[in-house]
């Protein structure tokens, strides 16, 4: 088979030298061998290749095991997206590490390393930008600039573990942007990540967060990857949740959970829901009876967050005597609940303040 052409990038090497050439560390194992005997290669300079590519190698150079010829024919051909370190910014509080990337082509993205005591997580972004339009998260405050390819989801887990000499363990796919809205390589990426020449990180310790757009999840659910689908779903009403998150006027509650429906019995995964708790929003222990109706059927887990503070936005997290009350109300009602804690705090590392202003990403 040959490599997929809506993996091929037009790019500039140098200015005005526009050239084509494949995103090689987004291939599947099958399309580097497939390229690389194409090429006339033997098969085991393809099981090289592969093994480099898995590692997060930074270029073709460093490839040390294969002939200059064939390492210039890789350069000629293919391209290394990876990532590099803008800024990084370490918490005082907890050591989260916060990471602004660039990316190849200028754009810029977050991710964010977090130590639990069951390991390392990253939440990596999919999206440069987003296009949804949640009022209450800065990320999608300038929209979106384009999608992340597989390899450079990749690239911030693989920086992130180098850099701090680290396993990652967990991977929450809930940074900058939908990786529903960006499918095909959100798809690619959750089958690379596991990978057993690369990062090897089972779809158990994986969770996959979306504002909620519905064919997609459905799409998901054809898959059956043993994932933690992730629903951001922040209000228990349409009224409350059309004022708040755009998606919501395209497919509204009902049809959002009925979709949370068909996913689980595909699956048989539990679904976390996110809610953001919001003071005089959303927050009120008649909102957390509506939302426990809403949920019941649904095998779930209430994640709520207190919001976070976002200077474009008046949304303000209630006190601690709000936040026990709803909860309290939600496990009243059947429904198991939790309160995020918060990391990284003095570095602005939390859900929903990864941001873009007039070209330049605030950390």
């Amino acid at each position: 088979m040959t490599a997929p052409t809506d993996f091929l990038r037009l790019f500039s090497i140098k200015k005005g030298d526009i050239i084509q050439k494949k995103d090689i560390c987004s291939f599947y194992d099958d399309e580097i061998r497939a390229l690389i005997a194409e090429w006339g290669e033997p098969s085991f300079r393809a099981d090289q290749i592969i093994k480099w590519v898995r590692s997060g190698v930074g270029s073709f150079e460093d490839m040390n095991n294969l002939p200059k010829e064939l390492r210039q024919k890789l350069g000629e051909e293919c391209y290394i997206a990876g990532v590099s370190a803008a800024k990084k910014l370490v918490s005082e509080i907890d050591g989260t590490v916060k990471y602004l990337y660039r990316l190849f082509d200028g754009e810029y993205i977050e991710s964010v390393l977090m130590k639990y005591e069951h390991g390392y997580t990253v939440c990596v972004s999919t999206q440069a930008g987003c296009r949804m339009g949640c009022k209450f998260c800065a990320s999608g405050l300038f929209g979106l600039s384009r999608n992340l390819t597989a390899s450079e989801i990749l690239a911030q887990i693989q920086f992130a573990s180098k850099d701090n000499k680290i396993r990652v363990s967990n991977v929450v796919m809930m940074g900058m942007g939908e990786p529903l809205d960006n499918f095909e390589n959100s798809i690619r990426f959750l089958k690379l990540v596991g990978d057993k020449n690369g990062l090897g990180i089972g779809y158990r310790h994986i969770s996959l967060s979306t504002s909620g757009v519905v064919p997609k999840i459905k799409m998901l659910s054809q898959y059956n990857f043993p994932i933690t689908l992730s629903v951001s779903l922040h209000a228990p009403n349409d009224e409350i949740r059309d004022r708040i998150m755009p998606v919501n006027k395209k497919w509204n509650i009902e049809k959002l959970l009925e979709a949370c429906k068909e996913y689980q019995k595909a699956t048989t995964r539990r679904i976390s829901f996110e809610y953001a708790l919001m003071d005089g929003l959303n927050d009120t222990p008649e909102c957390a009876k509506q939302l426990a109706v809403k949920l019941k059927g649904i095998m779930s887990h209430v994640n709520l967050i207190p919001a976070n503070p976002v200077k474009e936005n008046f949304f303000k997290k209630p006190d601690s005597v709000k936040i026990n009350k709803f909860k309290a109300v939600l496990e009243e009602n059947g429904i198991n609940a939790t309160v995020r804690r918060t990391l990284g705090a003095d570095i602005n590392a939390s859900c929903g303040q990864l941001r873009k202003k007039e070209g330049d990403y605030i950390c």
